[in-house]
């Protein structure tokens, strides 16, 4: 059972050390491929990727179009805080033992902007 089982490692290391022994290359001489630079050395993720490279490069043709959506409705959950939220927080505030309203909601309140 032991050289068995020592016979499967030795197999599953021969498997694993061949498939990273491969160069993936497509048969032309590296002299003879282009080089194509990237947009930026940076992730488009990093912070400074602004500042060092052209951020529009890196992004998509067609944007997201739940960005889209959230632009159009931007507007809809503003209206919606000043007419629903705003005055609700102001009812509670005058009725804190009724209402459950704490130190914390009376802080999240006053800094809205």
């Amino acid at each position: 059972m032991r050289a068995m089982s020592w016979a499967a490692g030795v197999v599953m290391m021969a498997v694993l050390a061949a498939g990273c022994g491969t160069t993936n290359q497509s048969g032309r001489a590296s002299a003879e491929q282009e080089y194509v630079p990237p947009t930026s050395i940076y992730n488009i993720l990093d912070s400074t990727a602004m500042i060092y490279s052209d951020p529009s490069a890196g992004s998509p043709i067609n944007d997201n179009p739940w960005r889209w959506a959230g632009f159009i409705l931007h507007p809809v959950g503003q209206a919606l805080d000043y007419v629903w939220n705003r005055p609700l927080y102001k009812l509670a505030g005058m009725f804190p033992y009724a209402t459950g309203y704490t130190q914390e909601d009376s802080m999240v309140d006053a800094q809205r902007r």
